[in-house]
């Protein structure tokens, strides 16, 4: 038995309450360590990538209206996977239909969960390099503009709290990462 082996809950039950277009939600009974029992709200996802694209020292950024946020947030490309799909090619997908952008060369960085503690989506951050400019092709009821912004900014538009959300916080500061290292003579 492992350390972790304690702390495991075992599932005694799960309701699915909703099932819509992007998740669904289910209340599992679950079995605690203890014996006890206790419900766990449980929001599941498809999966989802997002890319850190810079082009000529500038990092792409698409500016949409986040309803729950109720506010426009700047954010890098990223959607969520479709059913069958592999994330590198959601990746590259996702970068075209949202800037107009294409790589010749796409690198995994790292996957990561959102919000362990009530849902299980996962989303794979990938850079792409070696960019070239096309069309956009935005999803019907997908309204966004391209912005650029280099290091410095992309830093300042954290601060200022205009990126907000993890996932283009932890892009930028890798892409920060990256030059520092590179600066030092060390990739990453």
């Amino acid at each position: 038995m492992s350390a972790n082996d304690k702390l495991i809950e075992t599932t005694v039950s799960t309701e699915q309450i909703f099932n819509g277009k992007v998740i669904s939600l289910q209340i599992d009974t679950v079995k605690l360590p203890d014996g006890t029992t206790a419900t766990r709200e449980i929001v599941k996802h498809p999966g989802a990538v997002a890319v850190l694209a810079v082009h000529e020292g500038r990092l792409l950024l698409v500016d949409q209206y986040r309803q729950a946020m109720g506010r426009c947030e700047l954010e890098i490309p990223a959607g969520k996977l479709e059913k069958g799909e592999e994330p590198a090619e959601a990746a590259v997908r996702e970068l075209q239909e949202e800037t107009g952008f294409r790589c010749d060369k796409l690198t995994h960085l790292h996957s990561f969960y959102t919000s362990p503690g009530f849902a299980d989506e996962i989303i794979h951050l990938y850079l792409a390099e070696q960019l070239s400019a096309g069309e956009m092709s935005p999803d019907e009821d997908e309204f966004l503009e391209v912005r650029e912004a280099t290091l410095e900014e992309a830093l300042d538009l954290i601060a200022e709290g205009r990126i907000a959300d993890a996932k283009t916080i932890m892009a930028v500061y890798i892409w920060q990462l990256r030059n520092t290292r590179k600066s030092a003579g060390n990739g990453i």
